[in-house]
């Protein structure tokens, strides 16, 4: 099962593996509270992106056209076809997908629960699956 959640609540077992998709480390969380197994910021919105929907210059609308337009891209140059042990995120999300031993738990610092990049990520890496 793959789910989202806030990065600044608290770990559970329920969790399973848990995996930041922020590009940046979230503020006044340490790594040993924040409990993660991956950091995939290579599948963060860009910089540009992050920046336009945090600074309300853009809708979240146009925030996930946008960024699943980098995720498609990310996926074409990466290949998520690749060996399991490739450099590529979604590859690997999805491998750990196929195992089913463990959820997947997508995690993000936004406050917006519904409106926020794991999201959209959760969205595109279950099309995908």
């Amino acid at each position: 099962m793959l789910n989202i959640k806030r990065i600044y609540d608290e770990p559970s077992d329920e969790d399973g593996i848990r995996i930041l998709v922020d590009r940046l480390w979230p503020r006044g969380i340490s790594k040993e509270k924040a409990k993660i197994d991956f950091w995939f910021k290579d599948i963060a919105p860009s910089n540009e992106l992050r920046r336009s929907f945090h600074e309300a210059a853009i809708e979240f609308k146009e925030f996930k056209t946008k960024y699943l337009e980098e995720l498609s891209e990310y996926d074409r140059t990466h290949n998520s076809s690749a060996e399991p042990n490739s450099d590529n995120s979604i590859a690997e999300i999805l491998r750990l997908l196929k195992t089913g031993k463990k959820n997947l738990t997508l995690l993000y610092g936004l406050k917006n629960e519904i409106n926020n990049n794991a999201a959209v990520l959760k969205e595109f890496i279950l099309k995908r699956h």
